[in-house]
């Protein structure tokens, strides 16, 4: 068995992570910026990690580790923008990345997991889904510091000889959830009526059960090493079929208007609002086809049976709605 540093280990994906490499049998410790908290999720020890400073010594957290996941980042700040938004972004996410897998290889670390994300590629899909071959686009802050992580740690790795691995997920979701994604539970538990339904659109969503299968298969196969991997649920689906399927697991109908589709690109350049149209009406498909065919990796769980469970979920955790 392995000896496994999570860092952002109090976090949403790192609950589904750490469940899954429990039950294999690793040894954990994990990284929180809470000052309060000595054990995570399932009991894992937690070093606290305040920032990812350039000062920060990383030594001894990554000290005896086989494997690091890096799953904590500075994650979507809609109300920031501009050059200070970007340079926050890239001081945790690309210089606190670099600087991490820096560590790991001088401690003997042999593998390097880190969490990336599908806006390091892009915002949209077009004529096809989103594949390793295309040239990644990022858009907003966020993405580019992640494409830019991802760079850091490929560069950390060629000239140590660290193994990395880089996982790509889309919108990620599950029990626990949070941001827009339970924002969008509430409407549903709260019968608001949406004027979601002539939208037809394609998203690829991953839940946190297939991220984890992912993260766990990636720390160890020998032919993970290296690559860069998108990974999904395996099914698209469109805005108003998403919504139907968590309000199935509420036990709850919904009640998806015909809207008005012609005034969703004049709405989605409107600040603030824009972005969260787009990513309710857009499509944004990726081809996870990479790391099924190179790991044999098959999602434990149908994107049904996940966003059933979620809606499930949300009526247990928020009885009133």
């Amino acid at each position: 068995m392995s000896r496994i540093l999570i860092t952002g280990a109090t976090g949403f994906v790192a609950q589904a992570v750490i469940r899954v490499l429990r039950a294999g049998g690793h040894t954990l410790s994990g990284t929180t910026r809470q000052a309060d908290l000595a054990q995570g999720p399932d009991g894992v020890p937690l070093y606290r990690v305040p920032d990812f400073s350039d000062d920060f010594d990383w030594a001894r957290i990554v000290a005896g580790a086989d494997v690091v996941i890096h799953l904590a980042a500075r994650t979507h700040m809609t109300h920031e923008r501009g050059l200070d938004a970007i340079a926050q972004y890239r001081a945790t996410n690309r210089d606190g990345s670099r600087r991490l897998a820096e560590a790991a290889a001088a401690a003997g670390v042999k593998r390097f997991v880190f969490m990336s994300s599908v806006k390091a590629a892009g915002e949209e899909s077009f004529d096809h889904p989103l594949n390793e071959a295309d040239a990644p686009a990022p858009e907003d802050a966020y993405g580019i510091s992640k494409w830019e992580a991802e760079q850091a740690v490929a560069d950390v790795s060629a000239r140590s000889g660290l193994e990395f691995v880089i996982l790509r997920p889309p919108l990620v979701y599950g029990p626990g959830v949070g941001g827009n994604f339970l924002t969008l539970l509430k409407a549903c538990a709260r019968g608001w009526p949406l004027p979601l339904g002539g939208i037809d659109n394609r998203r690829s969503l991953i839940s946190t059960v297939n991220l984890a299968s992912a993260v766990d298969l990636c720390a160890f196969h020998p032919l993970a090493a290296g690559a860069t991997f998108f990974v999904g649920d395996g099914e698209d689906v469109s805005t108003p079929e998403l919504i139907r399927r968590l309000a199935r697991g509420m036990g709850r109908d919904t009640r998806l208007l015909p809207g008005v589709k012609f005034l969703l690109p004049a709405i989605s350049r409107v600040p603030g609002i824009g972005p969260r149209v787009r990513r309710l009406a857009g499509s944004l498909q990726i081809d996870s086809r990479a790391i099924r065919d190179r790991l044999s990796w098959t999602p434990p769980q149908s994107c049904e049976a996940g966003l059933v469970e979620t809606g499930a979920w949300y009526k247990t955790a928020y009885p009133h709605g």
